[in-house]
């Protein structure tokens, strides 16, 4: 069995990770803090067979590489088993000993302050970069996410590392794989520690999300000019969509009319899970998403 170390490890330097190639690790996730100039470091000084792996997109832990165990004390959910809560994402108040049940907020503004709150990582403009550090593997966190952001930026990213193996040397994004990135639901981005030490890598105005685009709904099937669709989110007749399809930018397309399982014609799709017809003149793969802009 392959053994892959994961970031919580805490790899930051050549020697523990020739130690770990010793006793039979064959992939190590960096730690999330390293610089690119301390990951060539360490790709300079450790066996060529040692796969180095490392984040590349997602939310990203404010304790050191997700050794945290703040979700274990406050809910019972252990982070160092896959099952975090993101308490650092929740909204805090002091409230003194002798004063139980008193809240003091804790203000950075009038809209108070996110303490914990750090930024979600994005390096999607910068593949290259860190292939060229010595990185052979890209890793996406996806903890607790959506079927649509997992499939929206996975597909984005295996796009981009398409382009970057076809031309490593003259690598440029296409302005519309980073526009995917931006069409999830996703906190503001920085590029982490890859370029030193952040000032700005923390969220202190919210700890919401932003959201521009949702699923509307998700092809089943595809015949007699019509897609046959599950509904998920509501949209109407004359509403135009976006078709998101593995290894293609998206392409819109206006509804013409929509029609429930019998056929009937609807002023609406309204209900999560309803079966839908969607008159369409060209057939799509089963699962192809499409998505509605708010």
């Amino acid at each position: 069995m392959a053994l892959h170390m994961s970031t919580q490890t805490g790899v930051v330097n050549h020697l523990t990770a020739c130690e770990l190639y010793r006793m039979g690790v064959s992939r190590v996730v960096l730690a999330r803090e390293l610089s690119l100039e301390e990951i060539r470091r360490i790709r300079r000084n450790t066996p060529p067979e040692l796969e180095l792996e490392a984040f590349v997109h997602g939310s990203m832990c404010m304790s050191f590489s997700g050794r945290c165990v703040l979700s274990n004390y406050l809910t019972g959910r252990d982070a160092n088993r896959g099952e975090c809560a993101q308490p650092c994402r929740w909204r805090y108040h002091l409230m003194e000993e002798k004063r139980p049940g008193e809240f003091f907020p804790v203000f950075e503004d009038e809209d108070g302050s996110y303490l914990l709150n750090a930024k979600d990582l994005c390096m999607i403009e910068y593949l290259d970069q860190l292939a060229d550090a010595g990185i052979g593997s890209f890793k996406i966190e996806g903890r607790a996410k959506s079927f649509y952001y997992v499939a929206t930026i996975t597909n984005a990213y295996r796009c981009a590392t398409q382009l970057l193996e076809e031309n490593p040397d003259g690598y440029r994004l296409p302005a519309w794989l980073l526009e995917e990135t931006r069409k999830v639901s996703h906190r503001p981005y920085c590029t982490g520690f890859y370029f030193g030490r952040p000032d700005d890598g923390q969220c202190y105005e919210s700890g919401g999300y932003i959201r521009t685009y949702d699923v509307a709904a998700v092809v089943e099937d595809c015949r007699d000019g019509n897609l046959f669709c599950t509904q998920r989110n509501r949209f109407f007749p004359g509403e135009t969509l976006e078709i998101l399809t593995p290894g293609q930018p998206p392409s819109p397309f206006v509804v013409q009319a929509i029609f429930d399982g019998d056929g009937q014609p609807l002023q609406a799709a309204r209900h999560a899970m309803q079966p839908l017809q969607i008159p369409f003149d060209r057939p799509l793969p089963q699962g192809t998403i499409l998505r509605r802009c708010q």
